[in-house]
């Protein structure tokens, strides 16, 4: 699809253009770890806060989208959007709000401010209420997310841009989500949130391989443009790797319940993402199940360790783990069939 194709089709509704440019369904990369960080303060101290679950998830869901829309902003600015025409919708190549000229880059940039700022007003109020740790948490948080894309830093075109991505909304969200329940910072809370941290910067990193070209011609120096796609293929795979070894290893050291191997319900997502990525890194639409795995990955592992630290605090007996890792991995399993079957629907399968 390229852009004059896109600058034709009718504009809907001002309401669905926001919702687009906001790219709702990826929100759940700042969902999850507040989840999850609530939920290891709760099995840990019995403290739950409502009102500052409420409002910790509203700050980070808007700093989030803040960075979504600010990022497609100076995306613009670069050009790197413009120019791309491998984009695979919905995964790669922004909200294309501006390229198709649904919003104008001034809009979208004030729109990114807007939830800055809803975001860093409650950081604030937490802050305030909770300790001076949350605004130094967010402050890195909003700073990154911002510059990921924006002059002078660019931290993406540095070729760590996606580890800050990892750090923000993998260890510092669910960091944070701990430390207002608690007003502890813990180590606690740092290790379940690693692979989280992985697989966040995993769905950045998979969701480059189409935009590969486009970057790679308007200076965007993604790790995937350094690496080019066939070693980069690799590296997601041991991405992968890491997102289990991250889970099993505080396991074997004692520094996390061994309930927590309800994460590795997951590896069939793992498996189908290593797969595609390894035989289509140069086919972008033939990624089509590695983008969708990476984000079921993402979601799916963060609300298995989410429940594990549940069951945890509800001191539930073994037995009961074993039930839910079975049901886990049935989950697991229905999707990796479920999306295999869409991919040879779509004519997307190589024999």
């Amino acid at each position: 699809m390229n852009t004059s194709d896109e600058i034709s089709l009718e504009k809907p509704s001002r309401l669905r253009v926001w919702l687009a440019e906001m790219r709702a369904p990826f929100l759940t990369a700042a969902i999850v770890p507040v989840i999850l960080g609530t939920c290891v303060a709760w099995a840990s101290t019995g403290i739950f806060l409502l009102d500052v679950f409420i409002l910790t998830l509203i700050a980070g869901i808007s700093v989030h989208i803040g960075a979504n829309i600010s990022n497609d902003y100076y995306d613009h600015v670069s050009g790197t959007d413009d120019i791309n025409i491998e984009f695979v919708r919905p995964f790669t190549g922004g909200s294309r709000m501006i390229q198709r000229g649904w919003m104008t880059p001034r809009e979208v940039f004030i729109e990114a401010m807007v939830f800055f700022v809803l975001g860093g007003g409650i950081g604030i109020y937490l802050a305030y209420t909770r300790g001076i740790e949350v605004l130094i948490l967010g402050i890195i948080g909003i700073g990154s997310g911002f510059f990921y894309t924006a002059p002078p830093f660019r931290l993406v075109s540095r070729g760590y841009g996606e580890v800050f991505i990892g750090l923000n909304f993998g260890v510092l969200m669910t960091l944070g989500a701990y430390f207002v329940q608690t007003q502890v910072l813990a180590w606690e809370a740092v290790y379940p949130s690693l692979p989280i941290a992985i697989l966040i910067t995993a769905v950045l990193y998979i969701n480059e391989f189409p935009d590969h070209d486009a970057d790679r011609d308007a200076g965007k120096r993604t790790i995937v443009v350094r690496l080019g796609r066939q070693r980069a293929a690799k590296g997601y795979v041991i991405l992968m790797g890491s997102v289990y070894l991250s889970i099993l290893i505080p396991i074997a050291l004692s520094l996390t319940n061994w309930y927590t191997i309800l994460g590795l319900a997951t590896l069939p997502a793992a498996f189908m993402g290593s797969r595609y990525a390894l035989t289509h890194y140069d086919q972008s639409l033939q990624l089509i199940p590695a983008y969708a795995s990476t984000v079921f990955n993402h979601l799916f592992t963060g609300l298995f360790l989410s429940l594990s630290y549940l069951l945890i605090g509800l001191v539930r007996p073994s037995m009961c783990i074993l039930i839910w890792g079975i049901a886990c991995l049935i989950i697991s399993s229905l999707f990796y069939v479920m999306t295999e079957r869409k991919a040879k629907a779509a004519g997307q399968l190589t024999q």
